[in-house]
């Protein structure tokens, strides 16, 4: 699990932060261009507000950006147990992570 803390008056970083995480969609010549965050590859899960879960192979992408941008972060030991992933056409159960 990881946690972070951001100056919120620092929008450059912000943004940044808010883009590597969430992703973001651009439009260009009337095309969407989306590009997906750090919380849609496997082994990721958003917890709540500057909280993620996530597994010790992506860690270091994650540690790497945030000390990049001079993000302090913590991170701490965790598990979850057997998760539910619903979408629209599936519903399957993953391996505890």
């Amino acid at each position: 699990m990881l946690t972070w803390d951001v100056d919120s008056r620092d929008k450059s970083v912000c943004g940044r932060l808010h883009r590597f995480i969430f992703g973001y969609t651009l439009e260009k010549n009337g095309r969407d261009y989306r590009y997906a965050g750090f919380i849609e590859r496997p082994g990721v899960r958003y917890l709540g507000q500057s909280v993620l879960f996530v597994i010790p192979d992506l860690l270091p992408i994650l540690r790497q950006f945030l000390e990049t941008n001079r993000i302090e972060h913590v991170t701490m030991s965790a598990s979850l147990g057997a998760t539910i992933f619903a979408s629209a056409t599936s519903r399957t159960t993953s391996p505890t992570l």
